[in-house]
């Protein structure tokens, strides 16, 4: 569809969408965009019953990559695409190999389901950067896995590795790397063997109002996030993880 995106449609009825960015896949905003825009466009398309989501190279979606710029991307641009694809109706299904990790984890919760290896990780990093947390996920991850769990990953930045990824519920299978993607391809093809209607009206009900949370906590996020990003803080933790060193912050 783009240089960004591939999407397969097999005849039965599974969308495989392809971020193909590696080995990082770090997103941006026309990565967004183009992601809302292909699910849209899947939503139009009766073929298609439910998406796997998925990334080529070593990581699913290392987030943002500030190495060419402090500020990163346009974040109500970004947020905009994001909601989009909450408001989607048809399920998706995400295989994460290695990182997924601060928006990339947002992009991974957008999903319905997440299938994972032992060697994936997933971390809300913002505030190891200075920052806040952005992509909904002050909506999405304490839904998912509780307020005191993901009060943890905001305020430390940790890594949950594949084995406590499960264990807390941030994904759902769990299976050998090299196995993963057909892993993800069999349980999205349970998907599409459900009444495609049925599935349709099932995940609006039980997703109820979530993508209009989104988008109110989006302009929250962004708020804090343009207020942070003048900080001595902020420029201090974009720099310790591009040197790979713990940052000294200053609380400026």
């Amino acid at each position: 569809m783009n240089n960004d995106i591939e999407v397969t449609i097999g005849n039965d009825h599974i969308a495989v969408v392809e971020i193909c960015k590696p080995p990082n896949n770090f997103f941006s905003n026309s990565l967004i965009s183009n992601l809302a825009d292909t699910f849209e466009g899947l939503d139009c398309d009766d073929n298609v019953r439910v998406s796997l989501l998925c990334s080529q190279g070593k990581h699913f979606c290392a987030g943002a990559d500030f190495s060419n710029s402090s500020k990163g991307n346009d974040t109500l641009g970004l947020y905009a695409g994001a909601v989009r694809i909450f408001r989607c109706r048809k399920p998706i299904v995400a295989a994460i190999q290695g990182a997924a990790i601060g928006g990339g984890l947002g992009l991974a919760l957008t999903a319905d389901f997440r299938i994972a290896a032992p060697e994936s990780r997933f971390s809300a990093n913002f505030a190891r950067l200075g920052f806040h947390q952005g992509f909904g996920l002050s909506v999405t991850l304490p839904e998912l896995i509780g307020q005191q769990a993901s009060r943890e990953m905001f305020f430390t930045g940790k890594r949950v590795k594949g084995e406590e990824a499960l264990t807390i519920g941030l994904c759902d299978r769990l299976t050998p790397l090299e196995e993963l993607r057909t892993t993800a391809i069999a349980f999205t093809r349970e998907i599409a063997q459900s009444a495609p209607l049925a599935i349709e009206s099932i995940r609006a009900t039980l997703r109820s109002g979530l993508a209009d949370r989104v988008e109110v906590a989006t302009l929250h996020e962004a708020q804090e996030q343009a207020r942070l990003i003048d900080t001595q803080d902020w420029k201090e933790g974009v720099s310790a993880s591009s040197e790979r060193r713990n940052p000294k912050f200053t609380r400026e």
